[in-house]
């Protein structure tokens, strides 16, 4: 077992005011939605590892007042202490390494730790300096007629003062850490206090130095060629400085000399010599694949000065085939692509900083750890997919080193492309807080969720969520619907139905009834917010008696809605409908095959409703299942929130006839709650009207439409792209969509500010001419064009 970063337990840091973060031996992707505490990891460890100064907006914002009661002299209240645990995980021959962080003699373990804080120097002489320079501002102030300062001078409060004095007033420490005083969780025991490694031959940065070396490769913002902002080097620069440090130098190789001496077209040779490992290095990573131009360091005027200067050698990139050719028509780098230039400026960087810890002769740290921050910019697809594949191969280690010594890389990201690469094992997801009066996060390993959860429902995600390229781990909420219907309205309802939903960020799984369940484990560990749009999907049932205290509700029309099968009934487009059924005869019951809703004795066969929410197996049930029935509430603050929403009964209207009815799919529900308007002649293409309805009464009206979506002939997806050519203000949501969305709105949508009177009249007028749209039924059962 190679020595390697496990854990990091980071305490009072900005959003990390309480976490433990577990890492893999070679890569672990972190995710979550914007501002979770992904950076924050790595500028935490950059901090403590002394590579930059603190900030007091470092500590976590539930610190803040505490600092100020400290200042004020408030009783009980004192300095906060920002804290890292490191924790590596040993072998036997290792421990020569780690000596200096064994706890004891009696040590017997894998792991051992160091923690680093960051505290107050001399909590009472801060205060102190505080008071001193508080009163000299007050006494610089002009005063009012009543002696009142005119205005209350910096530093007001103790915070304030440390804003410019922090680092004056706080300094690292260092601890050994006891394994056997912390729990699986990486708790403490009560009143634990780990020794001081102050005082020893090595300070404790030296000692967390010569075990862990850590480098970073930040965001990509700039890879334009133009001067000023972070990382805007040309790659020219970039190749320029890994030469300078890593390759052969020209005064090592004599070819180099006698180039510089005869001539720059030996000197090009000597260039792509010592950059062919590199670009084998791109290679791997589909650089330059079929279509793109080959990538070539060539010097460019004044020899003496190689790699040194912006004018001293260029990349260039080769256009046409490699025929061998000398000296091939060429352009500079800043004409190519940002995507390529992206890609090789990481390989580049990433190869510098493994070539600089290989390059420590003596006593070089065992662990390398690098965090890369957000590689997917400018990358498509496939090149992210490529280079989270193939990083720990450019990072490979060999011969002897492969066993002594460990390359770790923590990938920070928001591309799904890059985390369904590699399943769920490496991914850590960073939740924020559900309340606004806190801004904290938790962090979840994924891979205690790979192991605890049944092997073929793991295996379904991990299949399905790489195929779909869904973004659940960093939503505010999920939302999984039946189908691609529902999928390719559902924006267009959210629109009508609960605009504020517009401005959170909402995933769409389109998951089925039949698989639906299967997401429940995942749901409940990462603690979604999750509103479940599925179907009724009524089904014959058994032939038994109506289940004790539950009348199974009458058929709608009187008797005259009876069940009906798709495969059973022929299909029929409109012409035939205008005969009737003469052709054929209704289905006998079979129990498990789809029936109109209101059957008696109807059943469900969507196992998502039977395994999940309401946990009810028949119509008569999931209809008075109550919302307290069909939403899966908190225990505690970080669980899953869950609502399922399916279609229930609504009042229907036609010809002057009105019954409680409901759809058994959206299509149904839809016609149904729409009924006047899909059976106006215009709304033909959406495959919802029936011939001769006029002649028909409400319930065999109902049954035709039923029979109707079940056809084979149906289409579902014309119809949900029909539906999308329609004014939206002309037809209203389903109420059971409708429903369940103004529930997700209230959870997790802010509020709307309170409207002037002037706004509420004129929302009142907008809604009156919403209701105006659905124009009452002609006589002959069409709407008035």
């Amino acid at each position: 077992m190679r020595m390697h970063l496990k854990k990091l337990a980071v305490r009072n840091f900005r959003r990390l005011q309480d976490v433990v973060i577990d890492l893999a031996s070679d890569i672990s992707i972190f995710v979550g939605a914007n501002n979770s505490g992904k950076t924050s990891v790595g500028h935490a460890l950059q901090l403590f590892t002394g590579h930059g100064r603190f900030n007091i907006h470092d500590f976590s914002a539930e610190l803040w007042p505490s600092i100020v009661a400290f200042g004020a002299g408030e009783e009980g209240a004192a300095l906060p202490t920002v804290e890292v645990d490191v924790w590596l995980e040993i072998g036997a021959e290792d421990v020569h390494r780690a000596i200096d962080l064994l706890p004891s003699l009696a040590w017997e373990s894998t792991l051992v730790g160091m923690r680093v804080a960051y505290a107050p120097i001399d909590p009472e002489a801060t205060r102190a300096r505080y008071t001193e320079a508080r009163e000299r501002a007050l006494a610089a102030v002009d005063k009012d007629e009543h002696d009142v300062p005119v205005f209350d001078p910096a530093p007001r409060h103790l915070r304030d003062y440390l804003r410019n004095h922090l680092n004056d007033e706080y300094e690292l420490r260092y601890f050994v850490l006891d394994p056997a005083k912390f729990d699986a969780n990486m708790v403490a025991e009560a009143e634990y206090v780990p020794a001081s490694l102050a005082g020893r031959d090595q300070s404790g940065r030296e000692i967390l130095n010569s075990i862990l070396r850590i480098d970073f490769l930040n965001a990509q913002r700039h890879l334009s060629d133009s001067p000023g902002g972070a990382r805007a080097e040309d790659l020219s620069r970039v190749l320029s400085r890994f030469y300078g440090r890593n390759l052969e130098q020209r005064g090592e190789d004599l070819d180099a000399l006698r180039a510089l001496a005869a001539s720059e077209v030996s000197l090009n040779e000597h260039l792509e010599r010592v950059f062919e490992p590199t670009l084998r290095s791109l290679a791997k990573l589909g650089y330059p694949g079929l279509s793109n131009p080959r990538m070539m360091i060539r010097s460019a005027l004044d020899p003496a000065q190689i790699m040194s200067s912006r004018d001293g050698a260029l990349v260039h990139y080769a256009l046409g085939p490699d025929d061998g050719a000398p000296d091939p028509p060429t352009l500079p780098d800043r004409y190519n692509g940002l995507g390529f230039k992206n890609l090789i400026f990481m390989v580049v960087e990433l190869l510098d900083l493994h070539a600089q810890w290989l390059a420590i002769e003596e006593d070089r740290p065992p662990v390398h750890l690098i965090f890369i921050e957000e590689p997917e910019a400018h990358l498509h697809a496939q090149l992210q997919q490529a280079f989270i594949r193939k990083v720990m191969d450019i990072l490979a280690l060999k011969g002897a080193e492969r066993t002594a010594y460990t390359s770790q890389v923590v990938v920070t990201t928001h591309s799904t492309h890059i985390l369904y690469e590699r399943g769920f094992r490496p991914i850590r997801y960073f939740r924020r807080g559900r309340t606004e009066a806190t801004s904290t996060s938790d962090v979840l390993n994924l891979s205690v969720f790979y192991d605890s959860t049944d092997p073929d429902v793991r295996t379904f995600l991990e299949r399905y969520l790489k195929l779909a390229h869904c973004d659940l781990f960093f939503a505010d909420a999920a939302v999984l619907v039946e189908g691609n219907v529902e999928r390719l309205l559902l924006p267009q309802m959210i629109e009508t139905a609960a605009p504020r939903l517009q401005s959170t960020y909402l995933t769409i799984l389109e998951i089925g009834g039949a698989f639906g369940y299967r997401f429940k484990a995942l749901i409940e560990f990462l603690g979604l917010t999750t509103l479940i749009i599925t179907d009724l999907d009524s089904v014959f049932g058994p032939p038994a008696e109506p289940e004790a205290g539950v009348e199974a509700p009458a058929p709608a029309g009187g008797g005259a809605v009876q069940g009906a099968e798709d495969a059973a009934v022929a299909d029929a487009d409109e012409d035939e409908d205008e005969d009737g059924e003469a052709a054929g005869q209704l289905p006998a019951e079979k129990p498990g095959k789809a029936c109109i809703a209101g059957h008696p004795g109807a059943a469900t066969s969507n196992q998502t409703l039977l395994q999940w929410l309401p946990k009810c197996g028949t119509i008569a049930a999931l209809w008075e299942a109550t919302a307290d029935d069909k939403t899966q509430a908190r225990a505690n603050d970080n669980d899953a929130l869950v609502r399922v929403a399916y279609q229930c009964r609504t009042d229907v209207t036609w010809g002057g006839d009105t019954l409680s009815l409901a759809g058994r799919t959206l299509e149904e529900a839809f016609a149904l709650e729409n009924l006047d308007w899909c059976q106006h002649k215009d709304r033909k293409p959406l495959q919802l009207r029936i011939a001769k309805n006029d002649e028909k009464d409400l319930g065999e009206l109902a049954r035709r439409i039923h029979k109707r979506v079940q056809a084979k002939s149906f289409s579902k997806t014309d119809f949900a792209l029909a539906l999308l050519a329609e004014d939206p203000t002309t037809w209203v949501v389903p109420e059971y969509i409708a429903d369940g969305l103004r529930w997700l709105e209230a959870e997790i949508a802010p509020p709307d500010p309170e409207p002037e009177p002037d706004d509420e009249a004129d929302a009142e007028e907008v809604a009156g001419a919403g209701a105006d749209a659905l124009a009452a039924p002609e006589p002959d059962g069409e709407v008035a064009a």
